[in-house]
């Protein structure tokens, strides 16, 4: 999966929070059509039995600076399946206790073709509850609490391989909503999610350039795995 996400204000995406129990009196969701790594992105988490949305920076490894965070030189992003059992890689103990959603509207792939970047887009009929980790930073000097997410990513889904064929997200099945988002959740019992699927119904699109999203092919759908 590649680093941007489209996160429009659309009902879906509205009531797929509202499923998790998120009613926007004390934060409104993030929204934008081209939303890349690194930027600050609403997710779902879950501490105390409490569910909030949270903003969170798209790069799970921070460093602090004197007046607050920035992402870390290592790439964080995303994080790969194959590491969330590799003790001290960066999602291992977000994998155990700090699991969070991510709610779009699509995402965005690339893909190398005879040397050259292409480009494609991809939405949801539905919402997307992206499969995701976070960590919580409090600043030494400061007292400043922030947190910081990435999206799981998995081996190529066969459907998705012509436009992204290094991975695919992690797109949960609503069936596992409340374990996924539960801190007490033993992740091995997670681990059957760990092998792609869709579990949503996806239109697709060729598009100029990430910044510039006009289509440049017509649109196709990608149908869903039985979840």
């Amino acid at each position: 999966m590649c680093g941007r996400l489209n996160v429009i204000d659309s009902p879906e995406v509205i009531d797929l929070c509202g499923q998790l129990g998120i009613s926007f009196k004390d934060k409104a969701l993030r929204t934008g059509r081209f939303i890349q790594a690194a930027s600050t992105v609403s997710v779902i988490l879950e501490k105390s039995n409490r569910r909030t949305l949270q903003d969170a920076t798209w790069w799970l490894l921070l460093e602090q600076t004197e007046t607050g965070f920035k992402p870390s030189a290592y790439t964080s992003f995303n994080t790969r399946y194959d590491k969330l059992d590799v003790p001290r890689s960066a999602g291992y103990n977000s994998y155990r206790h700090q699991r969070c959603i991510i709610p779009v509207k699509g995402f965005g792939e690339t893909e190398q073709v005879d040397g050259k970047a292409v480009y494609h887009d991809f939405t949801a009929d539905k919402a997307i509850a992206l499969g995701g980790l976070y960590k919580e930073w409090v600043h030494k000097a400061t007292g400043e609490v922030v947190y910081s997410c990435s999206v799981i990513t998995l081996p190529p889904h066969p459907k998705l391989m012509p436009y992204h064929s290094k991975a695919s997200p992690l797109i949960l099945p609503q069936s596992h909503y409340d374990a996924w988002l539960s801190p007490d959740t033993d992740s091995s019992q997670l681990n059957t999610l760990l092998t792609p699927k869709l579990c949503v119904d996806l239109t697709g699109v060729k598009v100029k350039k990430p910044s510039q999203p006009e289509p440049i092919s017509s649109e196709f759908r990608i149908a869903c795995d039985e979840c």
